[in-house]
């Protein structure tokens, strides 16, 4: 384990933010800002992919009882306010109803780039994880919506 693994993810995203937002907003100056800002996005999916599949490693197991961890992680620091829904050894239901990272994004004044850094990553992060697990999500708070609805599913046709 790195030092960067002892830094909490909330504080780790701004150091980020720091570094890219400035970078992505020169490079879109100097060439096709969509493209710059598509390049970004595959590499922070490729990027997401990488590590999903690592935090299974790490964990030992790829089951939504062990990504269920992670969302300690993800809370640290206050960084995410989450109600459960359901959890299951099939399903993973919950609400983010206070995102310290969607906050974070708005204060750098870059709330637009807070989902191409952060929530760009979850998608990619899951299937990574465990590719028999399907999630969804229709609205985030870094878009406004009054919460972030994360649901995960265990595919039927495949199991852990």
């Amino acid at each position: 384990m790195g030092q960067v693994d002892s830094i909490d993810l909330l504080t780790r995203r701004e150091i980020e933010a720091r570094l890219l937002v400035p970078l992505l907003e020169a490079l879109g100056q100097e060439f096709d800002r969509e493209r710059v800002l598509e390049v970004a996005r595959r590499t922070i999916i490729r990027i997401a992919r990488d590590q999903g599949a690592q935090l299974a490693q790490d964990l030992g197991g790829n089951s939504l009882s062990h990504f269920n961890l992670l969302l300690d992680a993800w809370k640290k620091g206050g960084a995410l306010e989450v109600e459960i829904l359901e959890q299951s050894a099939e399903r993973l239901d919950f609400n983010v109803t206070r995102c310290l990272y969607a906050e974070m994004y708005r204060a750098l004044g870059v709330p637009e780039l807070g989902s191409l850094l952060s929530c760009n990553r979850d998608h990619a992060l899951i299937a990574g994880f465990n590719p028999s697990v399907e999630f969804t999500r229709t609205q985030t708070i870094m878009e406004n919506a009054p919460i972030c609805d994360f649901r995960f599913r265990v595919r039927k046709e495949e199991s852990l």
